[in-house]
Formats: structure tokens, C-alpha cells, sequence
């Protein structure tokens, strides 16, 4: 009697440890999911991303809630603050506008201490043109290459794929890369980085 016991109660922590797994494992994946939907956020917040017109930032004051906001950035690269009206913006990385906003604070709040976090990057814009089922702005997301960018826009029945394009600009001159969709999709091509501004042309 003193064995079956022993394994029966053997078989209930076993029982008791697999349950526990089985609600630890959904868990893990939704904490992994929120990471990866995080990470063109975290990348709008290095120490390069440049803050552009219609980015949406968060500006925080530590301790200071009523200066605490999450503003849009105007088309004219200003963002207008309380006590501060408005305040340069774009052209700015995140860093650098905390510490011009720490600056400006200084006359107003004891020590103040700010943390500027971009939560929406909509300044950053690529646009696809022609026989594609979704033409137009596109958000450019960190290091999107153009075949992301055409698996996203899709293409009609009548698109020339031989023919694809990106137009781009390098110091006022137009530059014209060709695109070679039919290697690229075998791996066999180079497929190349979007920067902001380029045009997929896809006759």
C-alpha cells in the first residue's frame, strides 16, 4: 500500500508540473510576439533615427505630469509643448530634442529630466507606382528592402516584372536602379535598401 501511494503521488506532480508548462507556454509566445512587433519602434529610438514631420512622439517630464504629452510633429517640424509653445522638432534625433527640451525646461522646472520616445514613424515614406493592387505612400519601416516593399503592394495580372524600377535621389540627381525580380526571388540578386523618398515604379 505505502508503494501505490508513492506513485500515486509521483503521478500527481507530474500531472501538477505539466499543467503548469502548458500555461507558462502561451505566455512565452505573446511575450515574443510583442517583441517583434516593438522592433521598428525600438529602431525609431537608436541613436540616429531622425525625427521627421507627422512622426508621433511621446514626451516625457519625470514628475511633472502636467508636461507629460504624446504629441504630433506639425508640418513644419515643430511640436508645441506647454509653457515651451513650440519647439524644434524635426531634424532632431530623440536624444537630441530631450536635451534641447531639458534645456528650455530649465527656466521653469527644477532639474528637469526628459525622455522623448517615438511612437509612431510616419515621416519615414517610400511610394509604389503602376500595376500593383496597392499603389501609393508606404510606411518605410528599418532596413525595408524592395522586396518587401513589392510583397506588400502586390502586383496586377498586367505587371511587367522584368521591368521594375527604383527612382531615387542622391543630392538632387535622379538615379535609376534596376530591379531584377525574377533573380531576386531565387536569391541570386542583390535586393536593395529603400531610403526615404525612393519611387517602385513597376510597369
Amino acid at each position: 500500500m505505502k508503494i501505490g501511494a508513492m506513485n500515486g503521488a509521483l503521478l500527481l506532480v507530474s500531472v501538477l508540473a505539466f499543467a503548469a508548462q502548458a500555461q507558462t507556454a502561451p505566455n512565452s509566445s505573446q511575450n515574443s510576439g510583442a517583441g517583434n512587433n516593438s522592433s521598428s519602434i525600438s529602431a525609431a529610438n537608436n541613436s540616429t533615427y531622425v525625427i521627421g514631420p507627422e512622426d508621433t512622439l511621446h514626451i516625457a517630464v519625470w514628475k511633472e505630469p502636467d508636461l507629460t504629452a504624446t504629441l504630433p510633429v506639425r508640418s513644419d517640424g515643430k511640436i508645441s509643448m506647454p509653457l515651451l509653445n513650440d519647439v524644434q522638432a524635426a531634424g532632431l534625433t530623440p536624444m537630441q530634442l530631450g536635451d534641447s527640451i531639458t534645456e528650455k525646461l530649465k527656466k521653469y522646472v527644477t532639474d528637469p529630466r526628459v525622455t522623448v520616445v517615438v511612437t509612431g514613424m510616419n515621416s519615414q515614406r517610400i511610394y509604389v507606382l503602376g500595376e500593383v493592387l496597392h499603389s501609393g505612400a508606404m510606411t518605410l519601416t528599418p532596413n525595408m528592402t524592395v522586396l518587401q516593399a513589392l510583397a506588400t503592394a502586390g502586383f496586377t495580372q498586367f505587371a511587367n516584372t522584368k521591368g521594375i524600377y527604383v527612382l531615387r535621389n542622391d543630392n538632387g540627381k535622379q538615379n535609376k536602379i534596376p530591379v531584377n525580380y525574377k533573380q531576386l526571388i531565387k536569391g541570386n540578386a542583390q535586393n536593395v535598401s529603400l531610403k526615404p523618398g525612393d519611387t517602385i515604379v513597376v510597369p
